[in-house]
């Protein structure tokens, strides 16, 4: 695969990461939306030192505060080193050195020749390429650039608009950095944190339902440009809620995410 045309989300000027204005989320325009950060943290932890030959199977974002579409430094470093397991983190701070989005994943050596298998579990939702995108989650001002859909293509495959249950697939308009092809484990993240957009069950003109944290495990990395998300949203009478949602490739399950959701009307 080619990295997607267009501009990138993130640039690099020294030590800074510099976001595209497509960064942005639909909560707020200063604010990015959550795979912006995501995706980049997850890079940080697959390129640390000492990484050779160990897969990354799980990604935990605590999201600290707003990410602002500002520029930012990101940092990483291993925890816990060895041959068999790792654990990395990376944290992502402001301008003004405070850190608002922190990580903290896992790497497992490859042991390679093994054989594939699950329990019995949902099948690939239908992708279906003809006819338009469809946006489950309003994306803010006509014209504007966000995160959807500058960046991120969405195809809605099965479920009903505000039902609390939807799947669809998931495909990157722009390379997260410059120059670089986006990564599987880069594409999984950036797509796992559109579970709570996608199977929203308040509706979006009245309530905000925004993730604070998103965790992501992957048994194996997604093959191809496209990533499925069969999502589902529960929510309490307290206040919070809590997004699940499982990760498909064309060829089937390649892991599971979660999100906890802060809810609160307008």
């Amino acid at each position: 695969m080619q990295a997607p045309a267009g501009e990138a989300v993130w640039s690099r000027d020294g030590d800074r990461w510099i976001p595209a204005p497509a960064a942005r989320g639909p909560w707020d325009p200063g604010q990015a939306h959550g795979g912006a950060p995501a995706g980049l943290l997850a890079r940080a932890a697959e390129q640390a030192e000492g990484g050779e030959g160990l897969a990354v199977v799980r990604l935990a974002y605590d999201f600290l505060a707003a990410v602002p579409v500002a520029p930012a430094a990101v940092e990483a470093r291993v925890l816990k080193g060895g041959r068999r397991f790792q654990l990395v983190e990376a944290t992502l701070a402001g301008e003004d050195g405070r850190v608002v989005c922190r990580m903290r994943a896992i790497r497992l050596r490859r042991s390679g020749g093994g054989e594939e298998g699950g329990g019995p579990g949902p099948a690939p939702p239908p992708l279906e390429l003809e006819g338009p995108a469809h946006a489950p989650l309003d994306a803010g001002a006509p014209g504007q650039d966000g995160f959807y859909p500058t960046v991120m293509e969405i195809r809605r495959s099965t479920g009903d608009v505000g039902s609390g249950r939807m799947a669809a697939w998931f495909r990157l308009r722009r390379a997260l950095v410059a120059g670089e092809e986006p990564s599987p484990v880069q594409r999984a993240v950036m797509a796992a944190d559109f579970a709570n957009g996608l199977s929203w069950i308040l509706p979006f003109e009245d309530w905000i339902f925004v993730n604070t944290d998103l965790t992501v495990h992957l048994h194996r990395p997604p093959e191809g440009e496209w990533v499925g998300l069969d999502a589902r949203t529960d929510i309490g009478a307290d206040g919070a809620g809590v997004a699940t949602a499982t990760l498909f490739d064309r060829r089937g399950r390649v892991g599971v995410a979660t999100q906890a959701l802060f809810l609160e009307r307008r």
